[in-house]
């Protein structure tokens, strides 16, 4: 917290610099912009793609201190904090530092112009990236620009995983009742991973053959963190609940026939759960699942 203070302070301790620049000579307005774009260069050069998490901020507070970074460098490298306006969208660059991640594209309602272009700002600040609900022409936009970018057709999300560096303390794993329930599972497990957690998929398992379930009792007591999610009558998670002793995030699907009202049914199934280790999210929000479970995996 103190940390987040001392970003929000830098920031904001930027204004009056602005403020003193446009009210002096034009020479001397000129010179000092000519001061910080030199300055400016020399920072680029020893922060490439400087991600503003807790340890690299201390870094870059700890230079000030010393003196090998100046003070007009260091706020020009946190004035995008707490965003940076693109007119269209305000990228919040503070992200990684509250949350330890980077902010997350919602691709949906966006076009791939717009998408590219958060995702190259995001890209220059993080090593990954992540986008859901996105679509082929978005992914195909992104593919051509960053090649490693990968896209999950069932679930609709796309990644760009460089740092591959597992922050879990334990292993999660992702449940799913039916086949027809992956493509939300999928959605937690990329999420999870693009966060650093190691992650084991364990598909249709649900309740109709509950001797699936038991047979997969061992793996499912080895993880730290459960994700499960199902559509129909929505009763898989109660059960693993019930068999281990770790959170188990329920995620609620649309799967399902007319009395399951696209998910509702599996919603209020979860919600009124018997088992205490059991918590609930939207209905086909993997994505929730995995990023909550991620943040619980580094407690």
């Amino acid at each position: 917290m103190r940390l987040h203070f001392l970003a929000t302070q830098l920031y904001y301790a930027a204004k009056p610099v602005e403020l003193a620049t446009k009210k002096s000579t034009p020479d001397a307005a000129s010179r000092a912009a000519a001061g910080i774009h030199i300055r400016l260069a020399a920072a680029e050069s020893c922060y490439p793609q400087l991600q503003m998490t807790q340890d690299t901020l201390r870094e870059l507070l700890e230079a000030v201190r010393t003196g090998s970074v100046g003070v007009e460098v260091a706020v020009e490298r946190m004035r995008h904090l707490p965003f940076e306006d693109l007119g269209f969208a305000k990228l919040d660059h503070h992200r990684a530092l509250r949350h330890g991640i980077t902010e997350v594209i919602f691709g949906k309602g966006k076009t791939p112009q717009q998408v590219a272009s958060i995702a190259a700002r995001l890209l220059d600040k993080s090593p990954n990236l992540m986008i859901t609900r996105a679509d082929e022409s978005i992914a195909a936009g992104l593919k051509a620009r960053y090649p490693e970018a990968e896209f999950f057709p069932l679930s609709n999300a796309i990644r760009i995983w460089r740092d591959r560096t597992v922050h879990g303390k334990g292993k999660l794993a992702v449940v799913c009742a039916g086949t027809s329930d992956i493509p939300v599972a999928e959605e937690a497990q990329v999420t999870a991973e693009v966060m650093g957690n190691e992650v084991e998929t364990i598909y249709d398992i649900g309740v109709a053959g509950i001797h699936r379930l038991l047979a997969s009792s061992e793996r499912l007591a080895e993880a730290r963190v459960i994700i499960v999610a199902a559509g129909m009558e929505g009763a898989l998670p109660s059960v693993v609940g019930g068999m281990v002793s770790v959170p188990v995030i329920a995620v609620p699907t649309s799967v399902g026939y007319g009395a399951s009202f696209q998910g509702i049914a599996a919603l209020l199934g979860m919600l009124n759960s018997c088992a205490s280790n059991v918590t609930v999210v939207n209905i086909d929000n993997g994505f929730g699942a995995g990023y909550v479970a991620s943040l619980i995996n580094r407690l």
